[in-house]
């Protein structure tokens, strides 16, 4: 059962866009993976607690985090896949994790905490606050966002991730965001 939430081995440099909601990530993957000819892996979540709340009304419960998580390693190892140059990942399994403790009052289901920390990545951009909140069916913390941005900010710290903090316009953090994965690229 726990393979399904495991990476699969690839031969790729793999970023992930990484941040409280509404702070520029689908964008900005959608930007990279364009500048790059490469693809990027879409936030399963989104699909998934859309067609919950259009059927049901619901939000996002504790009984989904691992269907999220599971819908969320097949799309990275599927498209991982597709390229042999750069995975423009617009979350990850820790994004989830610290959406878990902060919605759940700190509870994480282990499985999902398992992988969200054995899981790897070249290079995560931490999407800064600087953006206009854009509300849709799903985002609901608009007045929490400085708080979010430290779970995600701590969540990289503690568990020794590699991160560059985007900040700005779309422009320089396109531009920001480019220039480093340049770098990985060439070593």
């Amino acid at each position: 059962m726990e393979e399904k939430f495991k990476q699969q081995p690839a031969n790729c440099i793999k970023v992930v866009l990484f941040g409280p909601e509404s702070t520029g990530k689908t964008t900005l993957s959608m930007q990279l993976a364009r500048h790059y000819n490469s693809v990027w892996v879409p936030e399963y979540a989104r699909e998934y607690l859309q067609e919950k709340w259009n059927n049901e009304r619901k939000t996002c419960e504790p009984d989904d985090l691992l269907p999220i998580a599971e819908g969320q390693m097949q799309l990275e190892n599927k498209l991982a896949k597709k390229t042999d140059t750069v995975l423009i990942c617009d979350t990850d399994l820790l994004e989830t994790k610290v959406y878990s403790e902060a919605y759940y009052l700190g509870f994480c289901d282990p499985i999902l905490e398992k992988f969200a920390l054995e899981n790897t990545y070249h290079l995560y951009f931490l999407t800064y606050i600087d953006t206009p909140w854009e509300a849709d069916d799903l985002r609901d913390k608009p007045n929490e966002r400085e708080r979010m941005f430290k779970a995600f900010e701590n969540a990289l710290i503690e568990n020794k991730r590699p991160y560059v903090l985007l900040k700005g316009s779309k422009k320089e953090r396109l531009e920001t965001a480019v220039k480093h994965i340049d770098n990985l690229l060439k070593n």
